[in-house]
């Protein structure tokens, strides 16, 4: 196969937003499909790992599948199964009236212009075959109420558009009955997941967090190397030696981060930024070699696997005999621990309400999960006055805030991570108001779709995103998007150099860190990129 070559943004911003002059029962996807717009199959060996069904080589460019003989009644048993243990499905199954509030509401259907990318079309895929198989007008009437035979095709489609979705609930938002089209993407991916239908990317990361404890498969020997190295750098630029604690019984804090952090730009320089401030802090912690993953890879696959791979943090924290687990800037870690994890694995009445050993706040809204995300911990030292920054640091950079879709929509942290943006940074802008907060557009790449092979279809999710960056970057001047989001930070460069030239991604904790002034510390000349640091008092239109 000849290499694919992303087309011209030009080429890709010429969206049709017809609907075609077939109905959508009619009009069935299959393959092979358009390269650059899917991922490729899972392999089988990383479905053995996990012990997950039907684990086989295939190719979704392959006429054949490779379905095992009763694929069929498979996921009618499985459709019937989640519909008795989720009460949320079987009504978000029934209730919804077409109204379309939803319809121009998610990215990848701006991006695409594909009918079957709206949310409520794209519920329909697993809605018809619910009516045929579970509803007595789908069974009698069949198309006439909705509802159609489960085929071959009809999975094909369900995968292609099961993964497009990342998941990201902005349509929920909009929903005026609260249909949340993550939810029901989670049940389609469960329901391809028993056929051995994954992705590469998803079942990859799996297998390694399941085997190593993280999605990189980074060894223990790994992890330290690169945290020493890192230590290296801040030496370098700080003249000050940070002495990380690793595996350590005793400490009063396990610390617990995405991989994404530990290995690769910008994402290390994020984590410079932790290390830099629990040193400056003094904070009893420690990292783990083995709870080395806070994403959760597993949520893409099923519930039950995400379960089993969130189980190690508790776990790990038991050993230590730790009081309390502070977490590092991820989204879908956040989601699942804010959402899921006390009703998986808890409850954790083995830790402790976390307090802050610095300022004495209670952290009352982790009362349950007994963890707590960096930015509430980072937003409590500045207000009680426990950092000296010099924000000026970071007068080189004009900044923008991306709110991560499940640390805003599924967690509610909009404030925190702004209150400490405006204390460490001289320059900051919004982007428009319907773009953030609560309304936040994804990155495009979320849910396990940040592949390689699908980057057309990528950069078309994130064209919402994009094109609110380059309002406040042609308004103001912006070149810097933080963001607390691992997958952000390993999305958002490819989409801002496509879309968007000349705009950089930055961690939160990386611009903490250029403005923490810390004790004993060295002239700072560079920021942690190695970036000249601006003459002081001087902003980045006039350096």
């Amino acid at each position: 196969m000849a290499k694919y070559k992303l087309p011209k943004t030009e080429e890709l911003a010429n969206i049709d937003y017809s609907t075609g002059s077939t109905d959508w029962l009619d009009t069935t996807v299959t393959t092979p499909f358009k390269e650059g717009t899917f991922c490729w199959g899972a392999k089988a060996k990383n479905l053995e790992v996990v012990e997950f069904p039907n684990p086989r080589e295939w190719s979704p460019l392959d006429e054949d599948w490779k379905l095992p003989e009763n694929w069929k009644e498979t996921v009618i048993q499985g459709i019937g199964e989640r519909l008795t243990k989720y009460r949320s499905f079987k009504i978000m199954m029934d209730i919804c009236v077409r109204c379309g509030a939803c319809a121009d509401k998610c990215h990848f259907y701006i991006g695409s212009g594909d009918p079957k990318n709206m949310p409520v079309l794209r519920a329909e895929l697993l809605r018809s075959v619910y009516r045929k198989y579970f509803t007595p007008g789908g069974k009698l009437l069949g198309k006439f109420a909705g509802a159609r035979e489960l085929t071959e095709d009809v999975i094909k489609e369900w995968w292609y558009y099961f993964y497009q979705c990342t998941e990201c609930r902005r349509c929920s938002v909009f929903c005026p009955y609260g249909i949340d089209q993550a939810e029901i993407t989670i049940i389609g991916r469960e329901l391809l997941n028993l056929l051995g239908l994954n992705i590469h990317w998803i079942a990859e990361p799996v297998a390694n967090c399941y085997m190593k404890g993280n999605h990189l498969g980074l060894e223990p020997h790994a992890i330290t190397g690169n945290i020493e190295m890192m230590c290296d750098d801040i030496e370098d630029i700080t003249g000050i030696r940070v002495e990380p604690t690793f595996n350590r019984k005793g400490a009063e804090i396990l610390f617990v981060t995405p991989s994404g952090d530990l290995m690769g730009e910008p994402g290390i320089y994020t984590c410079m930024g932790y290390l830099m401030l629990f040193h400056e802090l003094g904070l009893d912690y420690t990292w783990s070699t083995y709870a080395s993953e806070g994403g959760n890879f597993g949520f893409f696959t099923s519930n039950e696997m995400a379960k089993r791979l969130n189980a190690k943090i508790y776990a790990e924290a038991k050993r230590l005999g730790v009081k309390y687990i502070i977490g590092g800037e991820c989204g879908h870690m956040w989601r699942v621990i804010n959402q899921y994890m006390d009703t998986w694995n808890g409850p954790a009445d083995f830790l402790e309400v976390p307090v802050s050993p610095i300022t004495g706040t209670r952290f009352e809204q982790a009362a349950s999960t007994k963890m707590i995300h960096i930015a509430e911990f980072t937003a409590d030292l500045i207000k009680h006055g426990k950092l000296k920054l010099d924000p000026s640091r970071n007068d080189h950079r004009i900044v923008t805030w991306h709110d991560s879709c499940n640390t805003s929509r599924g967690m509610g942290l909009l404030e925190e991570p702004r209150y400490v943006l405006k204390n460490v940074c001289n320059n900051f802008y919004e982007m428009p108001e319907s773009t953030i907060r609560e309304k936040t557009f994804c990155c495009g790449s979320g849910s396990g779709l940040n592949a390689s092979e699908n980057m057309e279809q990528r950069m078309r999710g994130g064209l919402p995103r994009a094109n609110a960056v380059k309002y406040v970057k042609e308004k103001y001047g912006v070149n810097t998007l933080a963001n607390i989001c691992a997958v952000d930070r390993a999305a958002l460069p490819a989409l801002m150099n496509y879309w968007v030239p000349g705009v950089e991604v930055a961690g939160l904790h990386e611009l903490v860190a250029n403005a923490l002034v810390m004790k004993g510390e060295k002239e700072r000349t560079t920021d942690l990129r190695g970036n000249d640091l601006p003459t002081k008092g001087v902003t980045a239109d006039e350096d």
